[in-house]
């Protein structure tokens, strides 16, 4: 699963990819995930900079598509994206997890959270007991969730670390949410209920369209690759869904 572009990234990308393929391998049975084959690798050109996007992407029997998505643009600025999409059989949360940064320099943006997919925006019993005996973590400087932000769980970690330290803290915390969630998804029930589906597919569809409202996303991707390509790439790689 060793990609290339990571190797060339900010180290806590670096770190954080290799973590969460490693949790992955570890908690799963993992096979290929079939990308578009236009849409694996990627280059573009960003206001004069070369624009690189790297997809990963893999099922198992309780997750549709386990996206891991690692971009750069120039020399200033490097991305880590991943989403891990349940089937619709297995009413799960959403883990998502994102880092924007440039080399030599601090993260500006990390973010993770197993985002609920109920109508009562609450999480599975066995998730809040265990979120809840997580510890309490103290960055210097918290992040505002966007308006579109109501899709979180309250355990959403988002923050701009400032040092080693915190950098440290983020990642701890992204394993210990992964491993939970590996371990919780593979003793998971199926649903069997056309009802129980449809509600999760509901809750999955309502999160990827909040998801696209990410207006920063979607203009770094037009002005590189345009609008249409955009509108491909946002609703078949980054936040596709199946609808009821």
């Amino acid at each position: 699963m060793e990609g290339s572009l990571r190797n060339h990234q900010h180290s806590l990308i670096r770190r954080l990819a290799d973590c969460i393929e490693e949790v992955w391998q570890q908690h799963l049975d993992l096979s290929p995930y079939s990308v578009p084959e236009d849409l694996g690798y990627i280059q573009g050109n960003l206001e004069g900079e070369r624009l690189t996007i790297e997809n990963h992407c893999y099922q198992t029997p309780q997750f549709r598509k386990l996206h891991l998505e690692l971009a750069q643009v120039g020399n200033g600025l490097d991305i880590l994206h991943c989403v891990m999409f349940p089937n619709p059989e297995y009413a799960l949360p959403i883990f998502g997890t994102d880092l924007v940064g440039g080399r030599g320099r601090a993260i500006s943006a990390a973010i993770a959270d197993l985002s609920p997919i109920s109508s009562d925006r609450m999480l599975p019993h066995r998730y809040q007991q265990a979120l809840s005996m997580l510890s309490k973590l103290q960055f210097s400087h918290p992040r505002a969730l966007p308006e579109w932000g109501d899709i979180f769980s309250e355990f959403c970690l988002f923050v701009h670390p400032v040092n080693a330290q915190e950098e440290e803290q983020f990642l701890d915390r992204v394993r210990e949410f992964l491993t939970l969630h590996c371990q919780i998804a593979s003793t998971e029930i199926p649903l069997t209920s056309r009802l129980d589906i449809n509600k999760v597919l509901a809750g999955q569809q309502n999160y990827c369209t909040k998801q696209q409202q990410n207006d920063k996303t979607r203009r770094v991707l037009e002005k590189s690759f345009g609008a249409e390509w955009t509108d491909r790439y946002m609703n078949t790689m980054l936040f596709d869904y199946v609808t009821v």
